[in-house]
């Protein structure tokens, strides 16, 4: 494995006219975020060699290199996740691949569902924390070279980051909340006593995505900034119906607070 990421590091630098310290995972939904990156190229991803191939609706799936805020930076469109069978070796095969490239920093964003009562569909939250809800995890096996055999996960997600989040929000007049992200494996959406389950354990937000690719970015050594868009809430007495139509509209709806978040963070972060 660690052969054919060198291989497909190699592929794209021969073919880059960039040089990106940042990237960014686009979720389910917030795939618009592509547009503001301007002097862009890209590649899909079944023209990169290794590269796994995105097959959920709203997922691009292509990596496109530009500039953002004024910065070079890398962009995801469309991720893999581990209930499309793929194995969390392959769905963490990006940011190894980052990690080739010289990339320092990852802002991973995603659609999840609210389990904090005091969360509205819409909401943007900065990811505080994790809990890993995944049957396998993506550093099982060998260990990698690029990090410690036990890393630390104290400080997953950057706190520096975090706070500037707040600041820009704050600034710009955007509702942002904190909470800790769980993640499973779907692909069913949650069962309310699931929601129930997950928020007595201290989650606020539940999603099928993130986990693994901000582990292994950590393990790399790349700091991490995630925040989530609650697309729909679940736990509560009455059960609510969600689809993944419902998902993508609503995070199409938080796009423009997204973006605008994105950019000044990236911008403010170098």
């Amino acid at each position: 494995m660690y052969e054919k990421i060198q291989e497909t590091a190699s592929w794209l630098k021969a073919r880059m006219t960039t040089s990106p310290k940042t990237a960014i995972i686009l979720g389910t939904g917030l795939g618009q975020l592509a547009s503001e990156i301007t002097d862009a190229y890209e590649f899909p991803y079944q023209d990169i060699p290794n590269f796994p191939v995105s097959t959920v609706e709203g997922h691009a799936g292509k990596l496109i290199f530009g500039k953002l805020g004024g910065y070079d930076i890398m962009a995801m469109d469309g991720r893999f996740h581990y209930y499309e069978g793929y194995s969390m070796k392959e769905v963490t095969f990006p940011e190894r691949v980052m990690y080739e490239l010289g990339i320092n920093t990852l802002f991973v964003s995603n659609a999840s569902g609210g389990m904090n009562p005091n969360f509205k569909i819409g909401d943007l939250m900065v990811i505080d924390d994790h809990i890993n809800f995944f049957p396998e995890h993506p550093l099982h096996g060998k260990n990698f070279p690029t990090g410690p055999r036990f890393p630390d996960m104290h400080e997953a997600y950057d706190k520096k980051l975090r706070d500037l989040a707040d600041e820009v929000a704050k600034e710009e007049g955007i509702r942002l909340v904190h909470g800790v992200y769980v993640g499973v494996q779907g692909p069913t959406f949650e069962t309310p006593a699931e929601y129930r389950m997950y928020r007595t354990l201290g989650g606020d937000a539940v999603g099928m995505s993130t986990v693994p690719e901000v582990i292994v970015a950590r393990h790399c050594g790349i700091r991490v900034f995630g925040i989530s868009v609650i697309t729909d809430l679940g736990g509560f007495d009455v059960p609510v119906k969600v689809s993944h139509e419902e998902v993508q509209k609503a995070a199409n709806a938080a796009e423009p607070k997204m973006t605008e978040i994105m950019r000044e963070l990236i911008k403010r972060s170098f």
